[in-house]
């Protein structure tokens, strides 16, 4: 079946053609990798929004649908997930693991969350796991995205903390520095991976949207790289992804396996019986939609006030001998 579409962002697009020509495919060829890496924090998400059975769940770049299959784990066969993202790629080994699981309450879009969502006060949670900091106005993104909760609904993702409490990361980049040129860093609020370094910022980016209840909570835990993979496996991972995988497809063979080794050495103190462990540092963010006044308490999903069924577009029950999403 065909993954429905949205309008795009023309503000987003260059970060639309990274995820469609070069990151995406590298994220479906590591998938699995990727998803042991980060599975704990998007749990941590999940725990956070407190879902319930049967709830309405909006995935934010859902991508190869990790976290949309987990959240569909803790809401069942009732509830409902959209998952959108901007990667066709990605998108597409989504449906193929749902499929493959006959998963038929996921929903699939490929479009910008920035630009309107196709059914208002619908959601009982918006959730992320690192997928809302690349939008080139996150304050439009957000009250857009406000608009898919109901009153009192719960928004919550996980960010990266700055790359400078991020050693997964900041380390093999100074390791490759000395034999690479690396390019100048970008505005520190520019959108990427570490754009919401700023816990203060996103409190206020969240405000302005018109959520309230904003709560930014530091977390420093250890990552384990590539998920556990070997460690061969893991230097490859950590020179494939990010950065450093641009700016090793421009440079020689030589300069390529000096960088290997220097990112080799910076791994090894790191690694265990259990892979390489670094220290990493996120922010868990979370608000809530305005409702009707009724103050909702932490961990409670408050009163339901989601609009009845539109009359045709959703599949409530899997149609026999469906292999297929139900369409949206």
């Amino acid at each position: 079946m065909t993954i429905p579409e949205l309008a795009v962002h023309s503000q987003n697009a260059e970060q639309i053609r990274y995820w469609n020509d070069r990151a995406g495919p590298k994220w479906v060829a590591r998938q699995e990798m990727l998803d042991a890496q980060l599975a704990p924090l998007g749990a941590r998400v999940l725990d956070a929004a407190a879902l319930e059975s049967g709830d309405w769940v909006l995935d934010v770049g859902c991508g190869c649908g990790a976290s949309s299959l987990e959240t569909i784990q803790r809401i069942g066969a009732r509830g409902r997930v959209v998952g959108i993202d901007v990667s066709a790629v990605m998108l597409a080994r989504a449906q193929q693991r749902a499929r493959a699981d006959r998963v038929f309450n996921l929903h699939l879009l490929r479009g910008d969350a920035q630009t309107p969502i196709l059914l208002p006060g619908r959601f009982d949670a918006l959730t992320s796991r690192f997928g809302v900091m690349f939008f080139a106005e996150p304050e439009q993104a957000f009250a857009t995205l406000g608009t898919a909760l109901r009153p009192d609904g719960r928004l919550v993702f996980v960010c990266w903390q700055p790359l400078a409490l991020n050693p997964w990361m900041k380390l093999p980049l100074a390791a490759a520095a000395e034999h690479l040129t690396l390019p100048t860093p970008p505005s520190p609020v520019a959108p990427g991976p570490f754009a919401f370094g700023d816990g203060d910022r996103v409190r206020r980016i969240l405000t302005t949207a018109g959520f309230v209840d904003v709560a930014v909570e530091g977390l420093e835990d250890r990552l384990l790289v590539a998920g556990g993979s070997a460690f061969d496996r893991t230097v490859e991972f950590v020179l494939d992804l990010g950065p450093l995988g641009a700016l090793l497809r421009e440079a020689d063979q030589s300069t390529r396996s000096r960088v290997r080794e220097a990112v080799a050495e910076v791994l090894k103190p790191y690694a265990n019986s259990a892979g390489v462990e670094m220290p990493c540092a996120v922010w868990i963010v979370s608000a809530r939609r305005p409702g009707n006044g009724v103050r909702v308490a932490p961990g409670s999903s408050g009163p339901k006030q989601r609009p009845p069924p539109p009359a045709v577009g959703v599949v409530t029950a899997a149609p026999a001998g469906a292999d297929n999403f139900c369409p949206i």
